[in-house]
C-alpha cells in the first residue's frame, strides 16, 4: 500500500504522540504491536488526513480510539464524531474505548478488537458484550454499543 503523503508537521505530532502515551495506551499497545494479535499488524499514533488515530490496523481498515477523561465534554464529543465520520468515508471502521476500560477489562477490550479484526476479513458483526475481567457469562457486561459508542463505518 503506498504511503499517503503527510505533512512535516503531522508527522511529529505523531512522533511526539509516541513518545507521550497514556498508561492505557501503553498497556494496549503491548497486546497489538508485533503482530502479536493473530499475526494482525497494527500502527501506533498514525497521521491519517488531518489526524493522528492512537491506532490503525490497514488489513482491516479498523482505527481504535483510546478516550480519556477530555472526551466526557459535549464539544470533544462533537470533534470526535466529526473524525470518525472522516475515517469512515476513508472506509474505515472505528472501536472507542475509554481508559479506564482497557485498564479495568483489557482481555475483554483485546477481545473485542480481536473480533473486530475478523470482521473485516468475514464481514460478520462482532460479539454484543465485552467479556468481563477473568470471565464469566458477560450477561453483567455493558454492549458493545455501550463501550465503543458505536462501531462507526459498518454497516448495522
Amino acid at each position: 500500500m503506498p504511503h499517503a503523503v503527510v505533512s512535516e508537521r503531522q508527522r511529529n505530532r505523531a512522533k511526539q504522540l509516541r513518545q507521550t502515551m497514556t498508561r492505557a495506551e501503553t498497556l494496549l499497545w503491548r497486546h497489538l504491536k508485533a503482530g502479536r494479535m493473530d499475526g494482525i499488524g497494527f500502527r501506533r499514533q498514525t497521521p491519517i488526513g488531518n489526524y493522528v488515530v492512537d491506532f490503525v490496523c490497514f488489513a482491516a481498515k479498523l482505527v481504535i480510539e483510546l478516550d480519556g477523561e477530555s472526551h466526557d465534554f459535549d464539544e470533544r464529543q462533537q470533534a470526535d464524531q466529526r473524525r470518525d465520520a472522516f475515517l469512515a468515508a476513508e472506509g474505515f471502521r472505528v472501536l472507542r474505548f475509554t481508559n479506564e476500560q482497557v485498564m479495568s477489562n483489557l482481555e475483554g477490550v483485546v477481545e473485542i478488537i480481536r473480533q473486530a479484526t475478523s470482521v473485516g476479513a468475514s464481514g460478520s458483526s462482532p460479539s454484543l458484550t465485552l467479556p468481563h475481567k477473568g470471565g464469566g457469562n458477560g450477561e453483567d457486561g455493558a454492549s458493545i454499543t455501550e463501550i465503543t459508542s458505536n462501531i462507526r463505518g459498518s454497516q448495522p
